[in-house]
């Protein structure tokens, strides 16, 4: 898995278990999802929520990465490489940001991103950053980044491995102009998508509630029968 370095750092429980299945959902086209806009959006959502209601951790990462690929394709941007793993890194919270700059040798990206989902899984992301401009999007490889571990203790998602990321002089290339993330036709999509990830996450409770009070009733009836 990228980023990762035997011994750094201690891995969330559940990251290893995580961190393959997504890498095989991507892989099998699990998360080959229809496109917003294609006439199939339940059927995209319907996939995200079975993801959620199989693992929360796995459909956080699964959800970023099917809105990368939705991204990269609303922008006229190429299809993700085979086998790379993406994730959208946009979250914009008080504290320390990222920030943008063009040089010579192109944009480099400089600071800390917060809420990196994937952080030591993904092998790309998008990520927004502040640049003179406005704020802009920009593709990245996540090889040369520096996780933070332990900056978010999401105790029920921990194995989704979302952290702060440090970023030192990092190549990255433009997507779209400033703003295009936001205003894109697609934006709302996204949010949508992380809505039914909540869904199918709820939906796995629901069931399990439903199956423990159907066990219950049979216990309760056989305590009945027995005692007749």
């Amino acid at each position: 898995m990228t980023g990762v370095v035997p011994g750094a750092s201690p891995l969330p429980p559940g990251w290893t278990r995580v961190a393959q299945a997504f890498r095989a959902a991507v892989g099998s086209g699990r998360l080959d999802l229809p496109l917003p806009g294609s006439g199939r959006t339940w059927e995209r959502w319907m996939g995200l929520a079975d993801l959620a209601e199989e693992e929360l951790s796995l459909a956080r990462l699964g959800e970023g990465h099917a809105d990368a690929v939705a991204i990269l394709a609303e922008l006229g941007e190429p299809a993700p490489p085979p086998g790379s793993l993406w994730g959208v890194w946009a979250a914009n919270p008080p504290g320390p940001s990222l920030e943008a700059a063009r040089t010579s040798a192109g944009w480099r990206l400089r600071g800390t991103k917060q809420y990196c989902s994937g952080a030591r899984t993904c092998t790309h992301a998008l990520v927004t950053a502040a640049a003179p401009d406005g704020a802009r999007l920009f593709a990245v490889s996540t090889e040369a980044l520096s996780p933070q571990p332990g900056t978010w203790p999401a105790v029920g998602m921990a194995a989704s491995d979302t952290l702060d990321v440090d970023f030192s002089d990092v190549p990255a290339g433009p997507l779209g102009g400033p703003g295009a993330y936001i205003n894109r036709p697609g934006f709302s999509h996204g949010g949508v998508g992380v809505a039914a990830c909540w869904y199918g996450g709820a939906r796995a409770v629901g069931r399990t509630l439903l199956a423990e009070a159907a066990r219950s009733e049979e216990r309760r009836v056989g305590k009945e029968c027995r005692s007749r």
